[in-house]
């Protein structure tokens, strides 16, 4: 039984004894109306109240490196968006913080849940699924995701030669090459036997045997011959050119394919050119779970150098993560051929995290995080890091 069900049995008692006690009905009314708006009057009070702040000042506050929202400069001190912004805060509530590194976003939420810190501090997505197990201040960020690609593209002759070991294709040719190799042994012994005018020496009857068997694989000829080998050398010719027409096929087809798909990666404009490539995501981020959920094949890293290092090396056809995230990326390495691409999808909003245990701090914190807001101290800390661009 909840304290204003006991509230409200125990009034409805007193109300019904005065109500007896009284000679006079109208006395009776008089003073149980009395009594009930005393009832609701301390009912609002208690609603309106607000949550007592925490005693404890110290807390351990739990973070995840995700430039430009949290980084470290050369002397390995925090800094960033989502830092500067939480040292406002802690220092007008005069909390002393210590500080836990987790390599991914999954782990820092995981701590949160489980009350390993008080609170998380970062570009922290909110959404229903997360607010279910973890509580969220006031939101102080729009963001969304976007696409991130190599836009200097794939056309190296390496990058053809890793994609056709990557299909499988080289394998292949190692099989034609010892078919090769073969044939020109089988094709020298064989005119060796039936053609006098053969060259008797082996270097130069294998040379010779050589030059005919790749006019087989690359052009689907053979070459002119002063002297046919009867039935069974134009049986034997026949044969050889239906498996240089094939093997010419082979190697083209394969070849174009590779080079047809390392081309379609460097025609991704947006999130609607996903589905059928390989995408790098960041473990436990909402792209890992927007992406899955899309049925879209997926990579997860912990941190944007080891996606960028895939894309760059072929492994992921693109990046899909916090749009800010990403331009921040692309604006800070200029040099290295990557560019954000398409629309911002799936929009949401940062907020810092804390466990449901921490109701009041978590008040507290959004307190401060809305007069931030509307002293404008928010805004001119999002132009120190994004400029007038967002």
């Amino acid at each position: 039984m909840t304290s204003r069900t006991r509230k409200t049995i125990i009034c409805a008692n007193i109300i019904s004894r005065l109500s007896r006690g009284f000679k006079h009905p109208g006395a009776g009314l008089v003073a149980a109306a009395a009594l009930v708006w005393l009832a609701l009057a301390g009912a609002v009070m208690a609603q309106d109240r607000p949550v007592a702040a925490p005693a404890d000042k110290d807390v351990v506050v739990g973070y995840h490196i995700s430039p430009p929202f949290v980084m470290r400069d050369a002397d390995g001190n925090l800094q960033g968006m989502a830092v500067d912004l939480w040292n406002e805060v802690a220092g007008e509530l005069g909390y002393t913080a210590t500080y836990r590194d987790y390599p991914t976003v999954a782990g820092l939420l995981e701590a949160t849940r489980n009350s390993d810190i008080d609170i998380a501090v970062g570009n922290i997505s909110i959404t229903e699924d997360r607010a279910t197990l973890i509580d969220f201040t006031q939101p102080w960020f729009d963001a969304g995701l976007r696409v991130m690609i190599d836009k200097e593209g794939t056309t190296g002759l390496g990058d053809v030669w890793e994609g056709l070991w990557d299909a499988g294709y080289v394998e292949a040719y190692g099989w034609i090459v010892a078919l090769i190799i073969l044939s020109t042994i089988g094709l020298t012994l064989f005119d060796r036997r039936f053609d006098k005018n053969f060259p008797p020496r082996w270097r130069d009857g294998f040379s010779e045997s050589f030059y005919a068997v790749m006019l087989v694989a690359t052009k689907g000829t053979l070459p002119s011959r002063t002297k046919l080998f009867g039935w069974i050398g134009r049986i034997f010719s026949a044969f050889w050119l239906i498996i240089g027409v094939a093997v010419l096929a082979y190697v083209t087809s394969s070849v174009t394919s590779v080079m047809t798909s390392l081309a379609i990666k460097g025609d991704i404009r947006g999130p609607e050119d996903l589905p059928g490539r390989t995408v790098g995501v960041f473990a436990g981020s909402i792209s890992e779970n927007i992406m899955a959920g899309e049925g879209i094949d997926i990579r997860a890293f912990e941190g944007i150098d080891q996606a960028v290092a895939a894309l760059k090396e072929n492994d992921v056809d693109a990046i899909v993560a916090d749009a800010p995230v990403l331009e921040y990326y692309k604006h800070e390495h200029p040099d290295i051929g990557l560019d954000v691409v398409g629309r911002i999808f799936n929009p949401g909003k940062y907020g810092f995290a804390l466990p449901y245990s921490q109701e009041a701090r978590t008040q507290e914190v959004t307190i401060k995080l809305l007069a931030l807001q509307e002293s404008g101290e928010l805004d001119a800390l999002e132009k120190q890091y994004f400029g007038d661009e967002r």
